[in-house]
C-alpha cells in the first residue's frame, strides 16, 4: 500500500461531526450558503431534470430547493444522523428519495440526466474519486449534466482540495474526452463548473 495516498474520509467522521453539532457546516443558517445554494440553482440550465442523483446532500437544505426542477431525485449521504434532518425537512416532497450510501463503494442502478457532486469530492482519495468518477460517467446518457460545486480553501483533514477534484474532471473535457465543460465560474471561497456527457 502506498501510504503517501491520501486515504477517502470514512463514514464515522461525519458520525462524529454531527454528533458535536446538529449542522456543523451551518448550510441552513449561514448567508455564505445561501449564495451558493443560489449559484448552484442558477447553474442548471435545463428547467427540468426527470432523473437526478445528489451525492451527499448532508441535512437535505439544497436537496429541499433542488427537489422541484426533478421528477425523482435520489439523495444519498454517509450520515444517517444527517439523513434524519434530510428526510424532515424534506417530508413534503413525494418526488425526493433519501438513502444511505457510501459512493463510490455503492451506487445506484440506472442513468440519471442530472448529477450533483457539492462538497464531496474533496472527501475522497484521488483513487476514490477516479472510481466515482468512473461511475457517475456510466450513469450520464448523452446530453445528460453533471454539476460540480466546491469550497477551495485548503482544509488539512481532506485528501483533496476543491480545485484538485474540479481540475481532475476539466481533465475529462478535452477534444475527445467524455465530458463537455458547459460553463463554470470561480467565487471567493468556492467554484462551479457545469458538464455535459458527450
Amino acid at each position: 500500500m502506498n501510504t503517501n495516498q491520501p486515504n477517502t474520509l470514512a463514514p464515522g467522521y461525519f458520525d462524529d461531526v454531527y454528533r458535536a453539532n446538529d449542522d456543523p457546516w451551518a448550510f441552513a443558517s449561514s448567508p455564505y450558503e445561501r449564495q451558493k445554494y443560489a449559484d448552484t440553482l442558477a447553474a442548471l440550465d435545463q428547467p427540468r431534470y426527470e432523473r437526478a442523483f445528489e451525492i451527499g446532500c448532508s441535512i437535505g437544505v439544497l436537496t429541499a430547493q433542488l427537489a422541484p426542477r426533478c421528477g425523482q431525485l435520489l439523495s444519498v449521504d454517509v450520515s444517517e444522523a444527517a439523513l434524519a434532518q434530510a428526510r424532515q425537512r424534506c417530508a413534503a416532497l413525494p418526488q425526493v428519495e433519501l438513502r444511505r450510501m457510501q459512493v463510490p463503494d455503492e451506487f445506484p442502478e440506472g442513468k440519471f440526466d442530472l448529477i450533483l457532486l457539492s462538497e464531496v469530492g474533496y472527501y475522497w482519495s484521488p483513487a476514490d474519486l477516479g472510481r466515482a468518477a468512473d461511475l457517475m460517467l456510466a450513469a450520464l446518457p448523452g446530453g445528460a449534466q453533471l454539476l460540480l460545486v466546491h469550497w477551495t480553501p485548503v482544509v488539512p483533514d481532506y485528501p483533496q482540495t476543491g480545485d484538485e477534484v474540479h481540475e481532475f474532471f476539466l481533465g475529462k473535457a478535452g477534444p475527445t474526452g467524455p465530458l463537455r465543460h458547459l460553463h463554470g465560474h470561480r467565487a471567493d471561497k468556492y467554484r462551479l463548473d457545469l458538464f455535459s456527457r458527450v
